[in-house]
């Protein structure tokens, strides 16, 4: 790590459609997702079929921290829509504010496009509230025996 937070960029995935598969396989990585669901919903993003993009933060040509947006998060409330995902910052780097950024940069990049509220759900209390995240209610994740929180950006 280079240590000086000017060297990061924060890009949209159509900002470096080419990254596309290393994001892919980035979010795999921390999430277990299969790499070929994330492909889809960024192929959607870039194809224009969908405004819910995907947000990087990069050292160089290392992705350091991430999230997405997508219809519904595996959870019971499908009416709740759409969701950031995969939100993930490597340890490295935490405690820097990127994850706030790009969670920003999500809710912001929404708006201008009319979408607004934006949910997340997460089993942290007091991280998102910082960025004007409210709690708004627990879902039943699914194949999950514990209820996870709900938030919103309004």
């Amino acid at each position: 790590m280079n240590g000086r937070a000017n060297e990061l960029t924060y890009i949209t995935l159509r900002d470096k459609p080419e990254w596309e598969e290393k994001a892919a396989a980035w979010f795999h990585s921390k999430w277990g997702v299969p790499e070929e669901a994330y492909i889809e919903c960024m192929t959607d993003y870039l194809n224009g079929a969908t405004e819910y993009g995907w947000y990087l933060c990069a050292d160089g040509n290392r992705i350091v921290g991430g999230l997405g947006v997508i219809e519904n998060d595996f959870h019971d409330r499908k009416d709740l829509t759409p969701n950031v995902c995969a939100v993930y910052t490597e340890e490295a780097y935490r405690g820097k504010g990127i994850a706030g950024r790009l969670l920003n940069m999500a809710v912001d990049d929404l708006r201008s496009k009319g979408v607004s509220p934006v949910y997340l759900v997460t089993g942290h209390t007091g991280f998102y509230e910082r960025y004007g995240w409210e709690f708004l209610c627990m879902v039943q994740g699914d194949g999950e025996e514990h209820m996870s929180r709900m938030y919103i950006h309004r």
